[in-house]
């Protein structure tokens, strides 16, 4: 059976193209488009700054990336200020990144910016049913995000 035939694969199509467009429109509204760091860069800055000091290994994992694109965005984060790499105390053969002051001012900066549009279209669209029906829309999106299935490209 074609799997574009389903009615599965037809929401996953239409979940896709949703979250998107709320992905671009978060962009947008966050200004995060204007500003002179790419998304990739603004992900991984924000995966160092909200957690303990991790090697490139462990960020590129987190993030679903090869660990040289993790490298060389961590390197453009370094130059400007943003991550400081330090050895590991455990294993000196290995480097841990964290997140300077100015790099955790930065993240907290787009963070705010699109929380508060993100905040003001959830109370002037949605209504009160929508509304509660989001937490476990979150849950359901995590779980689907988590998930083992290898994609098909990964077979």
């Amino acid at each position: 059976m074609d799997s574009e035939e389903t009615p599965t694969a037809e929401l996953a199509i239409g979940l896709v193209r949703s979250m998107d467009r709320l992905r671009s429109r978060i962009r947008s509204e966050s200004g995060m488009r204007a500003g002179p760091w790419s998304r990739s860069q603004l992900v991984a800055l924000h995966r160092v700054a909200s957690g303990p000091p991790a090697t490139t290994s462990d960020l590129a994992a987190a993030e679903y990336m090869k660990p040289q694109s993790m490298a060389q965005t961590l390197a453009v984060l370094e130059r400007h200020g943003l991550v400081s790499r330090a050895p590991d105390p455990t294993d000196g053969r290995r480097v841990l990144y964290s997140a300077t002051r100015r790099g955790q001012d930065e993240v907290e900066h787009w963070l705010r910016a699109r929380e508060t549009w993100l905040t003001h279209a959830i109370e002037g669209t949605l209504t009160d049913e929508e509304r509660a029906a989001l937490p476990r829309l979150v849950t359901i999106l995590e779980r689907l995000a988590d998930s083992d299935v290898p994609g098909e490209a990964r077979r």
